[in-house]
């Protein structure tokens, strides 16, 4: 099975998948022309991989460089592969600490796993930004607000208490909901890929972190009342010439996806910029 990739994400008021030409700090090359299903649009289809060695955030120490050169890219990939691909060794596992895509991790204290069972990515994303993240300009996601703040930290809080009942773990550890599988998709340690598949008047993605499908209609239906929510939201999509745009609404607000509330609405890009690279 050839793997194909997910080029980027960018946050700015919501997250959205986007195109590589879009980024490019050099001139864009000739436009590529994607294959067409029999409705017009072009096709989408296939298995993709969203996996990268470009953080979400942008590393404080490069926090004027929105790109890498090439040769800064090459060097800094070259890095963070010698030191991911590094076995971390019995004795220091219990207290050791790794970064993955700007998420501190501790390590596996039973040494269960060596970075073979990880996917993290090989590559920095195509554009050489610094950072998923474009806007603000920074390349930082916004500080919470002092309310959003006292919420999480009664989360955190709940979360140390010793269980009452399954009810009390989070819904990630219950493998109800994944932050990073969607929406939206953002790269974590492994499972970061989804199929993505096109019908009449329906996208569907299946994520391969907790194995949902997203069912997507596409032919201009209205979103559910808002009194009707969501685990993963409710979204609609449609096409913008060879763009497909998702928009996600409806969120429950028992998932947040960094910090963000059960009103987040989230606009989601998916634009093939050649037979690889979504």
């Amino acid at each position: 099975m050839r793997f194909r990739f997910v080029v980027a994400i960018m946050i700015t008021i919501a997250l959205s998948a986007i195109p590589a030409a879009a980024q490019a700090p050099k001139a864009a090359a000739k436009a590529w022309t994607p294959p067409r299903l029999p409705d017009g649009h072009p096709d989408l289809q296939g298995i993709w991989n969203y996996s990268t060695l470009t953080p979400v955030e942008r590393p404080k120490d490069l926090a004027d460089k929105p790109f890498f050169t090439e040769q800064e890219a090459a060097a800094y990939q070259k890095r963070l592969m010698q030191t991911r691909n590094v076995d971390l060794d019995r004795e220091t596992a219990p207290t050791a600490r790794g970064v993955v895509n700007g998420t501190v991790e501790t390590a596996d204290l039973a040494n269960a796993y060596n970075e073979f069972w990880w996917d993290r990515g090989t590559q920095l994303v195509k554009t050489r930004r610094t950072s998923l993240v474009i806007d603000p300009p920074d390349g930082r996601i916004p500080p919470l607000t002092p309310e959003a703040k006292k919420k999480m930290a009664l989360l955190v809080e709940a979360n140390q208490r010793p269980a009452q009942g399954p009810e009390d773990r989070p819904v990630s550890e219950r493998c109800i909901v994944r932050p990073n599988s969607g929406p939206p998709m953002t790269p974590t340690g492994y499972n970061n890929n989804f199929r993505l598949v096109q019908t009449p008047g329906y996208v569907v993605i299946f994520n391969e972190q907790i194995h949902d499908a997203r069912i997507i209609p596409i032919d201009g239906r209205p979103h559910l009342a808002q009194n009707i929510r969501q685990w993963m939201g409710d979204s609609r999509g449609h096409w913008e010439g060879d763009t497909l745009v998702v928009e996600t609404t409806n969120f429950t607000g028992k998932a947040p996806f960094r910090g963000s509330g059960e009103n987040m609405h989230l606009v989601e890009r998916f634009r093939r910029t050649d037979k690889d690279t979504l």
